[in-house]
Protein backbone atom coordinates (compact mmCIF):
# COMPACT_ATOMS: atom_id res chain seq x y z
CA UNK A 1 0.00 0.00 0.00
CA UNK A 2 1.18 3.57 -1.11
CA UNK A 3 2.48 6.05 1.66
CA UNK A 4 -0.60 8.36 -0.22
CA UNK A 5 -3.57 6.05 0.48
CA UNK A 6 -2.16 5.28 4.10
CA UNK A 7 -2.17 9.24 4.72
CA UNK A 8 -5.88 9.77 3.11
CA UNK A 9 -7.35 6.74 5.47
CA UNK A 10 -5.63 8.25 9.00
CA UNK A 11 -7.04 12.04 8.06
CA UNK A 12 -10.40 11.34 8.48
CA UNK A 13 -10.44 10.13 12.39
CA UNK A 14 -8.28 13.38 12.89
CA UNK A 15 -10.62 15.46 10.83
CA UNK A 16 -13.84 14.25 12.97
CA UNK A 17 -12.50 15.03 16.26
CA UNK A 18 -11.17 18.36 15.30
CA UNK A 19 -14.71 19.37 13.54
CA UNK A 20 -15.96 17.74 17.35
CA UNK A 21 -13.96 19.93 19.15
CA UNK A 22 -15.02 22.77 16.88
CA UNK A 23 -18.52 22.08 17.60
CA UNK A 24 -18.12 22.03 21.29
CA UNK A 25 -16.17 25.18 21.38
CA UNK A 26 -18.85 26.99 19.48
CA UNK A 27 -21.67 25.77 21.69
CA UNK A 28 -20.10 26.31 24.93
CA UNK A 29 -19.44 29.48 23.81
CA UNK A 30 -22.92 30.73 23.07
CA UNK A 31 -23.93 28.14 26.48
CA UNK A 32 -21.75 31.07 28.03
CA UNK A 33 -23.03 34.00 26.64
CA UNK A 34 -27.17 33.01 26.44
CA UNK A 35 -26.31 32.65 30.26
CA UNK A 36 -24.76 36.29 30.65
CA UNK A 37 -27.02 37.35 28.35
CA UNK A 38 -29.49 38.76 31.33
CA UNK A 39 -26.50 40.47 33.37
CA UNK A 40 -25.03 42.10 30.22
CA UNK A 41 -28.49 42.77 29.48
CA UNK A 42 -29.32 44.76 32.65
CA UNK A 43 -25.56 46.24 33.00
CA UNK A 44 -26.56 47.93 29.54
CA UNK A 45 -29.78 48.98 30.55
CA UNK A 46 -28.55 50.58 34.12
CA UNK A 47 -25.97 52.62 31.97
CA UNK A 48 -28.49 54.00 29.71
CA UNK A 49 -30.92 54.96 32.95
CA UNK A 50 -27.71 56.60 34.38
CA UNK A 51 -27.11 58.39 31.27
CA UNK A 52 -30.48 59.74 31.18
CA UNK A 53 -29.92 60.38 34.97
CA UNK A 54 -27.26 62.65 34.25
CA UNK A 55 -28.96 64.56 30.86
CA UNK A 56 -32.10 64.97 33.28
CA UNK A 57 -29.62 66.47 35.89
CA UNK A 58 -28.47 69.06 33.33
CA UNK A 59 -31.95 69.71 31.72
CA UNK A 60 -32.73 70.85 35.54
CA UNK A 61 -29.86 73.13 35.40
CA UNK A 62 -30.16 74.88 32.41
CA UNK A 63 -33.96 75.28 33.41
CA UNK A 64 -34.17 76.05 37.37
CA UNK A 65 -30.62 75.84 38.26
CA UNK A 66 -31.54 73.30 40.58
CA UNK A 67 -30.13 69.80 40.47
CA UNK A 68 -32.55 67.27 42.37
CA UNK A 69 -32.62 64.22 43.95
CA UNK A 70 -32.28 61.38 40.99
CA UNK A 71 -33.16 57.26 41.57
CA UNK A 72 -32.71 54.92 39.31
CA UNK A 73 -34.95 51.76 40.20
CA UNK A 74 -35.02 52.80 43.30
CA UNK A 75 -31.34 53.36 44.26
CA UNK A 76 -29.96 56.62 44.67
CA UNK A 77 -28.22 58.24 41.60
CA UNK A 78 -27.92 61.86 42.85
CA UNK A 79 -29.03 63.93 46.18
CA UNK A 80 -30.66 67.05 46.13
CA UNK A 81 -28.78 69.69 46.17
CA UNK A 82 -30.40 73.45 46.06
CA UNK A 83 -28.63 76.30 45.35
CA UNK A 84 -31.90 78.70 45.50
CA UNK A 85 -34.93 78.08 47.80
CA UNK A 86 -37.62 79.37 44.83
CA UNK A 87 -38.32 78.81 41.80
CA UNK A 88 -39.99 81.87 40.52
CA UNK A 89 -41.38 80.48 36.74
CA UNK A 90 -43.75 83.51 35.77
CA UNK A 91 -44.29 86.93 36.41
CA UNK A 92 -47.54 88.55 35.44
CA UNK A 93 -48.44 91.95 36.23
CA UNK A 94 -51.54 92.63 37.99
CA UNK A 95 -53.61 96.25 38.56
CA UNK A 96 -55.77 97.25 41.57
CA UNK A 97 -57.47 99.46 43.37
CA UNK A 98 -59.10 100.28 46.34
CA UNK A 99 -61.73 103.37 47.84
CA UNK A 100 -61.66 104.42 51.26
CA UNK A 101 -65.33 106.26 51.91
CA UNK A 102 -66.14 107.52 55.19
CA UNK A 103 -68.81 109.90 56.58
CA UNK A 104 -68.71 111.25 60.27
CA UNK A 105 -71.30 113.57 61.73
CA UNK A 106 -71.89 115.13 58.13
CA UNK A 107 -67.78 115.59 56.98
CA UNK A 108 -67.14 113.03 54.45
CA UNK A 109 -63.36 112.12 53.22
CA UNK A 110 -62.50 109.65 50.70
CA UNK A 111 -58.77 108.27 49.53
CA UNK A 112 -58.82 106.16 46.63
CA UNK A 113 -55.64 104.30 45.43
CA UNK A 114 -54.68 102.52 42.52
CA UNK A 115 -51.70 99.90 42.54
CA UNK A 116 -49.59 97.91 39.72
CA UNK A 117 -47.83 95.34 41.41
CA UNK A 118 -45.54 92.19 40.13
CA UNK A 119 -47.08 89.21 41.18
CA UNK A 120 -44.50 85.97 41.19
CA UNK A 121 -45.62 82.31 40.98
CA UNK A 122 -43.05 79.59 40.95
CA UNK A 123 -42.13 76.57 43.31
CA UNK A 124 -40.85 76.33 47.08
CA UNK A 125 -37.83 74.13 46.63
CA UNK A 126 -37.32 73.70 50.19
CA UNK A 127 -39.65 70.89 49.88
CA UNK A 128 -38.68 67.40 48.50
CA UNK A 129 -37.66 67.51 45.09
CA UNK A 130 -36.86 64.16 43.34
CA UNK A 131 -36.50 62.76 39.79
CA UNK A 132 -36.98 58.57 39.55
CA UNK A 133 -36.05 57.26 36.23
CA UNK A 134 -37.68 53.68 35.29
CA UNK A 135 -37.49 51.75 32.44
CA UNK A 136 -40.83 52.42 31.23
CA UNK A 137 -41.07 56.33 32.69
CA UNK A 138 -39.65 59.21 34.42
CA UNK A 139 -41.89 60.58 37.23
CA UNK A 140 -40.82 64.16 38.47
CA UNK A 141 -42.17 64.92 41.79
CA UNK A 142 -42.20 68.50 43.23
CA UNK A 143 -44.25 71.14 45.30
CA UNK A 144 -47.63 72.59 43.73
CA UNK A 145 -47.08 75.80 42.33
CA UNK A 146 -47.57 79.11 44.35
CA UNK A 147 -47.45 82.79 44.52
CA UNK A 148 -43.84 83.18 45.82
CA UNK A 149 -43.60 87.54 45.93
CA UNK A 150 -45.74 90.37 44.98
CA UNK A 151 -43.64 93.12 44.27
CA UNK A 152 -45.08 97.26 44.51
CA UNK A 153 -44.18 98.49 40.81
CA UNK A 154 -46.10 101.60 40.78
CA UNK A 155 -48.88 103.34 43.30
CA UNK A 156 -51.40 106.71 41.72
CA UNK A 157 -53.50 108.85 44.36
CA UNK A 158 -57.00 108.62 42.15
CA UNK A 159 -58.68 110.95 44.97
CA UNK A 160 -57.53 112.39 48.55
CA UNK A 161 -60.21 114.57 49.78
CA UNK A 162 -60.53 115.59 53.65
CA UNK A 163 -63.73 116.38 55.38
CA UNK A 164 -63.82 119.62 57.25
CA UNK A 165 -63.20 117.77 60.85
CA UNK A 166 -63.24 114.24 59.30
CA UNK A 167 -59.33 114.27 57.93
CA UNK A 168 -57.58 111.62 56.38
CA UNK A 169 -54.92 109.85 59.22
CA UNK A 170 -52.00 108.62 58.53
CA UNK A 171 -53.59 105.79 59.44
CA UNK A 172 -55.93 105.43 56.88
CA UNK A 173 -53.12 105.71 54.19
CA UNK A 174 -51.28 102.96 55.49
CA UNK A 175 -53.98 100.53 55.77
CA UNK A 176 -54.90 101.21 52.40
CA UNK A 177 -51.57 100.76 51.09
CA UNK A 178 -51.20 97.48 52.70
CA UNK A 179 -54.62 96.21 51.31
CA UNK A 180 -53.71 96.78 47.87
CA UNK A 181 -51.15 93.62 48.06
CA UNK A 182 -53.62 91.74 49.42
CA UNK A 183 -55.96 92.61 46.28
CA UNK A 184 -52.99 91.36 43.74
CA UNK A 185 -52.39 88.65 45.47
CA UNK A 186 -56.12 87.62 45.68
CA UNK A 187 -56.66 88.52 41.97
CA UNK A 188 -53.52 86.27 40.79
CA UNK A 189 -55.06 83.42 42.77
CA UNK A 190 -58.53 83.70 40.60
CA UNK A 191 -56.45 83.92 37.39
CA UNK A 192 -55.06 80.69 38.22
CA UNK A 193 -51.98 81.94 37.74
CA UNK A 194 -50.03 78.98 40.15
CA UNK A 195 -51.83 76.43 37.98
CA UNK A 196 -50.35 78.55 34.41
CA UNK A 197 -46.78 78.49 36.58
CA UNK A 198 -46.99 74.39 36.89
CA UNK A 199 -48.33 74.11 32.82
CA UNK A 200 -45.22 76.30 32.33
CA UNK A 201 -42.72 74.16 33.93
CA UNK A 202 -43.90 71.04 32.33
CA UNK A 203 -44.14 72.76 28.84
CA UNK A 204 -40.27 73.87 29.44
CA UNK A 205 -39.46 70.70 30.30
CA UNK A 206 -41.12 68.74 27.99
CA UNK A 207 -39.19 70.66 25.42
CA UNK A 208 -35.93 70.07 27.06
CA UNK A 209 -36.02 66.85 27.71
CA UNK A 210 -36.26 64.43 25.39
CA UNK A 211 -36.84 60.54 26.14
CA UNK A 212 -37.87 57.54 25.10
CA UNK A 213 -40.13 57.05 28.54
CA UNK A 214 -43.21 59.18 28.97
CA UNK A 215 -42.22 62.00 31.30
CA UNK A 216 -44.88 62.63 34.12
CA UNK A 217 -44.62 65.30 36.68
CA UNK A 218 -46.45 64.85 40.10
CA UNK A 219 -47.38 67.89 41.92
CA UNK A 220 -47.97 67.21 45.89
CA UNK A 221 -48.96 69.16 48.56
CA UNK A 222 -46.26 70.20 51.31
CA UNK A 223 -48.14 67.49 53.79
CA UNK A 224 -47.43 64.65 50.84
CA UNK A 225 -43.87 65.74 49.78
CA UNK A 226 -42.70 65.79 53.08
CA UNK A 227 -44.33 62.06 53.78
CA UNK A 228 -42.76 61.10 50.59
CA UNK A 229 -39.28 62.15 51.62
CA UNK A 230 -39.16 60.60 55.00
Amino acid sequence: MSKSAESGRFSWPIALTLLGLIIAAVVIIIFLRLESWPARTAAQGTTELERLGRDLRSAFIDVAHLQPRITINNRVYLEQSIPTSELVVLSRRIEVEHELMHTWAGSSKRVKLHGTFAVKAGFDLRQNLAVDIRPDEIVVQLPHAQLLGVEQERMDVLAFENGFWNRISAGDVQNELSILPQLARGKAAENNLPVEAEEMLQKQLHQRIHTRQPLKLVFLSAEKMTSEKW
